[in-house]
């Protein structure tokens, strides 16, 4: 696939700051050759990136989602190895390769009238990347790990492990919005509702939507759809407080997982993290920990994806710290159960 960067052990090295009498995460992480050796690791993990901000700004968003990657990769590959971080777990597998799709979207003319529909146009192009390479690494059996990115990547997610499994899929998604809007064109607020129009998407549970960011439009939406679709607002778990974080979750699991389902993590719905909508109220990091935590445990896990961290040169450390705290929360199986 030439769209699809594979990650040397060269480049994983240039990443590391290494110490005497230390073992650092990216020394052990796994690397390979070309995309038939997944199917001969031993590792279970997959971890890809997608270094883009089209969708965001197609949604008429930040731009700055595409430096995410990076910042990720300069925290996790420094972090200690050791029997709960699991780095053997880990083949480093690469990025999709959206350079060529962010410098078109760079040249359009931002006056033009058909300036989002051909924003759009991209995302398009990008979504039938990453859904080829998620596929190909669902069928392998292993689970995909994808560092986005806008939240428009949840439809390759979703598409490529629909595929993969030939089956429709749930997904839970942590964030404040439902990014279900209309099937316009291609956009980071759309992903999900292009999924389940095409049937990849089957239940679908929002953790955390809040109300001063869902138009009704959309609550009707999700009415019209509330057999496979509900949600839990974050006012009723952290403001009155009429649900538990633990009920919260609980709920969200009878719902989704009694068959294979994505995790899907907004940054946006952390509070006071850098990305490209910073909310002032939401939650923890810690509740977001525990969250990946707790689902990624579950056996019908198909993949994880981390998105919309717009890292800024004061809290670039920050941002790569908090990605590579949630992607070790989620691989470390010897924590136990909530």
């Amino acid at each position: 696939m030439s769209n699809l960067k594979i990650y040397s052990r060269k480049e994983i090295d240039n990443y590391l700051n290494t110490r005497q009498g230390e073992t650092k995460y990216g020394e052990v992480v796994k690397t390979v050759k070309q995309l038939d050796d997944l199917k001969t690791s031993p590792a279970k993990y997959v971890l890809l990136g997608v270094p883009e901000d089209i969708g965001v700004r197609a949604n008429k968003g930040n731009a700055g989602t595409s430096n995410a990657w990076n910042s990720c990769l300069k925290a996790l590959l420094n972090i200690q190895a050791n029997e709960f971080t699991n780095p053997q777990e880990v083949i480093i597998l690469g990025e999709i390769d959206c350079s060529t799709q962010m410098q078109a979207a760079d040249k359009l003319n931002k006056k033009s009238a058909t300036y989002y529909v051909d924003l759009g146009k991209l995302v398009t192009r990008i979504d039938q990347s990453l859904t080829s390479v998620v596929e190909l690494i669902v069928k392998t059996g292993k689970i995909p790990i994808i560092i986005g990115g806008g939240h428009n990547n949840s439809y390759g997610n979703i598409k490529g492990a629909s595929r993969a499994l030939q089956q429709s899929i749930n997904v839970i998604n942590f964030d404040v919005h439902s990014d279900f809007r209309a099937l316009e064109y291609r956009h980071s607020g759309n992903g999900f509702s292009y999924a389940f129009e095409e049937s990849y998407l089957q239940d679908y549970f929002i953790f955390g939507l809040q109300k001063n960011y869902t138009s009704l439009t959309i609550f009707e939406r999700l009415e019209e759809h509330k057999e496979h679709i509900k949600y839990e607002l974050f006012e009723n778990i952290v403001v009155r407080k009429s649900k538990s974080f633990a009920q919260a979750m609980h709920d969200a699991e009878t719902f989704i997982t009694q068959q294979r389902f994505g995790i899907e993590v907004d940054l946006d719905a952390i509070q006071n993290i850098n990305s490209s909508a910073m909310t002032p109220s939401g939650f923890s990091v810690n509740q977001a920990r525990q969250f990946v935590s707790y689902f990624g445990n579950n056996s019908n896990i198909t993949y994880l994806h981390l998105c919309e961290g717009y890292p800024v040169s004061e809290t670039d450390g920050q941002l790569g710290k908090l990605l590579a705290y949630l992607i070790t929360d989620f691989t470390d199986k010897h924590l136990n159960s909530f």
